[in-house]
C-alpha cells in the first residue's frame, strides 16, 4: 500500500492561499456593496428632486388653472363693456351732431362728429385709442 503523505507545511500553505483568495473576494462583494448602496442612495435623492420638481410643476399648473379659469368670465364681462363703449360713443356721436347741426354758435364751432374729427386727425398728431374707426378722444380747439 502506497501511503501519500503531504507535508503539513504544504498544506498549511494552500489553507492559507484558499484564506487570502476568500479575503479577496469577500473585499470585493464589500466594495460592490458600498458602490450599489451609493448608486441607490443617489437615486433615491434624484428621485426626491424629481418629486419636488413635480409638485411645484403641480402647484404652477394648478395656480395657471385657477387663474385660466376666470378667463371666459372676463372675456365675456369685456365684451358686455366693449358693447357699452360702443353705446357711449354712438350716443357722443349722436349727439355731436346734433351740436354741429342746430346747436349754440359757440358749441358748433368747438364740435365736429367723430367721422369728421377722425380725418382731420394726423398720425404725428400722436397715439388715437380707437373702437370700431372711431376715434376716443376730441379734436383738441385750435
Amino acid at each position: 500500500m502506497n501511503l501519500c503523505l503531504i507535508d503539513p507545511k504544504v498544506v498549511l500553505e494552500l489553507f492559507s492561499m484558499y484564506q487570502e483568495l476568500q479575503e479577496k473576494q469577500a473585499q470585493n462583494i464589500n466594495k460592490r456593496q458600498e458602490e450599489i448602496e451609493n448608486k441607490i442612495e443617489l437615486a433615491d435623492a434624484l428621485a426626491l428632486k424629481l418629486l419636488q420638481r413635480y409638485n411645484y410643476s403641480l402647484s404652477a399648473m394648478k395656480t395657471t388653472s385657477s387663474h385660466l379659469s376666470g378667463v371666459d368670465e372676463l372675456q365675456v364681462e369685456l365684451g358686455e363693456l366693449k358693447g357699452r363703449l360702443t353705446e357711449v360713443m354712438s350716443n357722443l356721436d349722436g349727439l355731436c351732431k346734433r351740436i354741429v347741426s342746430g346747436g349754440p354758435e359757440p358749441l358748433r364751432s368747438s364740435v365736429k362728429p367723430f367721422a369728421a374729427a377722425a380725418a382731420d386727425l394726423k398720425p404725428s398728431a400722436g397715439i388715437s385709442s380707437t373702437l370700431n374707426g372711431a376715434p376716443l378722444q376730441p379734436k383738441p380747439e385750435p
